[in-house]
This record gives structure tokens, C-alpha cells and sequence, in this order.
């Protein structure tokens, strides 16, 4: 490179130019086929590692092996912190700093992840600041990147939703006709969705059901009359579980059956609601510890191990208080 001289004037004078690295940026991107799964990603893990990531882990992951030495002048302090920051409506950064290090992961666009290790000044990494240190400088950005990767807890499936939940309860339409939600918080409906259990474990599923047997069970199950709950709410109810994908018809007639995933999603709420979310609010309310049952059974035990276990996420949560 030539600035006041030339390569010749370089070489006669003995003059040469030294050029030094000064701040690096070293970052991963992480592409997602949905947005939507991205935010719920992302989300998740920063309430999963915030709490996490104390000094010492931070130290850790930036390659201290003590604390560095702090400044009365505020411009020289090494500040250490863990921040969110939501600097626009739609962009959220995971910050982790100490000094002329920091750490970030935020949004890049619509479906873009990126994790990214900022050195504000390369003498921060203590291996020199030449230029022919560039690889070196290099290798320690990508190693303080990977410990931080590493330290992160990792998402499950779980944590990536769906949105089935959100959606039961909003209106939807079946041809030209818009019909209402879902609310399994009405019993009508926790009624009508037993009932659809129930007949399609009955022996003749293949052959599907009727409105006016989707009533009959309603019946049985809820102790109403046939005006009370007749073959005409039944057939709305059905338009209601079309309209989410939970029932379709057979053909052209009319006779319904259940879709497999409709099935299986409304197995687990009926069973979360009614099994465990239930006894677990029981449980959450009560100020003196249960003594437990006389003669327990297996699923009573199965029932105290989630209760402490439950009582761990409370706790984890904020909701102790």
C-alpha cells in the first residue's frame, strides 16, 4: 500500500509503512425458514440464559482469568452487564459486555439470527494488534463466540409453538360461511370435544359419526335435553372443528371424522386441562402443604413429582410471590 511514497521511494529510503488491527467484528448467522419460529426461538433463549450467565461464567467466556482492573475515570471503567435492549419496535439485542468486548445476538431481517462478538479494541485480546496478527486475532473472536454459543441453553421442540393454541379461539371460515373459535374455557365445547373422543374411539369410527350422534354424546355427558343441546348446535360445533382441520367429511355425505392431528391435539388439551393443570392450580394456591393421599397409588406419585417439580418453574418464574 502507497500513501506518501511509492514502492520505489520505499525501497531506496529504507521507509516503510505498519499498519495494526483495531476493532473486529466476528459473527454466525442463523437462517430460519419462518420468522415466526425465529422470535419464539429467540425469546425462549434469552429467558432461558439470562439468569444464567453470572461473572464468573461471563469471565469465562471472554478469557479473564480475574476480574479486570477498574478505573475511577468513567470512560475507562470495564462495565460488565447483561442487557436486553429493544431499541425498535421490532428488534430485540441480547447484549453481553465487559469492557471493549461485547457479545450481541439480534434479529437480521425477517428470518436471519446473528450472534456476534464485537472487539472494540484488539490490545482487549492480548496478542498483539499488527497486522500479521489478523489470523490470531481471528481464532480468539471465533473462541469467544463458540463459549458463548456453548453457554447458551439450547431450545427444545417444546419451546417452538405451533400456534394452534392462539388460534382455536379465533373465528374461521368454512367455504363462504365464517363461523366462531374454539374456547375450551366454555364447557359447551369441552363437552363437544369429549364427545368426539369418545366416538372416535367407538368400534365404528371407519364408518364416522353424525351431528345427531355428536349430540347424543353431548347429552349423555352434560345431562341436557335435546332442546338444550340439539343436532343443529351439534352440526354448527362440527362447522366450528371443519374450519380448524380437527373433523372433515366423509365424501358427500354427512358423516364426520376426525383428523389425526386434530385428534391427537384435542386428546392433550382435554387430558392437560382436566389431569394436570387442574390439580397443579390446586396445589399452587394452597398455602399449607398437602399431606398427601391415605393409600397412594402410583399416580399419586406421579402427581407429588410433578407438583415439586412445577414448584421449581414457579420459582424460576417469579410466581413463588
Amino acid at each position: 500500500m502507497c500513501f506518501a511514497l511509492d514502492l520505489e521511494e520505499q525501497k531506496r529510503s529504507g521507509f516503510h509503512y505498519q499498519y495494526s488491527n483495531y476493532q473486529v467484528e466476528y459473527s454466525r448467522n442463523l437462517i430460519f425458514a419462518s420468522g415466526r419460529e425465529m422470535d419464539q426461538v429467540f425469546q425462549s433463549l434469552i429467558d432461558r440464559s439470562r439468569v444464567l450467565l453470572d461473572l464468573q461464567r461471563v469471565k469465562t467466556i471472554l478469557g479473564y482469568q480475574q476480574r479486570p482492573k477498574f478505573h475511577w475515570r468513567k470512560k475507562n471503567s470495564a462495565q460488565w452487564e447483561v442487557t436486553v435492549e429493544k431499541p425498535a419496535y421490532d428488534l430485540t439485542i441480547f447484549k453481553l459486555h465487559c469492557g471493549k468486548l461485547t457479545l450481541k445476538i439480534y434479529t437480521k431481517g425477517e428470518r436471519v439470527l446473528r450472534i456476534e462478538v464485537v472487539v472494540h479494541n484488539t490490545k482487549q485480546l492480548r496478542c498483539g494488534y499488527s497486522l500479521e496478527k489478523f489470523p490470531r486475532i481471528l481464532i480468539q473472536s471465533r473462541d469467544i463466540l463458540e463459549r458463548f454459543m456453548d453457554a447458551l441453553s439450547c431450545i427444545d421442540q417444546c419451546f417452538i409453538a405451533d400456534g394452534m393454541l392462539e388460534e382455536l379461539p379465533t373465528p374461521s371460515s368454512v367455504g363462504k360461511t365464517k363461523v366462531g373459535g374454539i374456547d375450551l374455557n366454555k364447557a359447551r365445547m369441552r363437552w363437544v370435544a369429549e364427545a368426539l373422543i369418545a366416538l372416535c374411539a367407538s368400534p365404528s369410527e371407519s364408518q364416522g359419526f353424525t351431528a345427531s350422534e355428536l349430540a347424543r354424546q353431548v347429552r349423555l355427558l352434560s345431562n341436557q335435553s335435546e332442546s338444550e343441546y340439539g343436532p343443529r348446535r351439534a352440526a354448527y360445533d362440527l362447522k366450528k372443528l371443519r374450519a380448524k382441520n380437527i373433523v372433515q367429511r366423509i365424501g358427500q355425505t354427512r358423516r364426520y371424522q376426525s383428523t389425526p392431528s386434530g385428534l391427537r391435539a384435542m386428546v392433550a388439551l382435554v387430558v392437560l386441562r382436566n389431569k394436570a393443570i387442574k390439580p397443579l392450580l390446586a396445589a399452587a394456591h394452597r398455602r399449607r402443604k398437602s399431606r398427601g393421599a391415605q393409600n397412594p397409588r402410583p399416580i399419586d406419585k406421579h402427581y407429588e413429582t410433578i407438583r415439586t417439580a412445577m414448584q421449581g418453574v414457579f420459582d424460576e418464574l417469579g410466581l413463588a410471590a
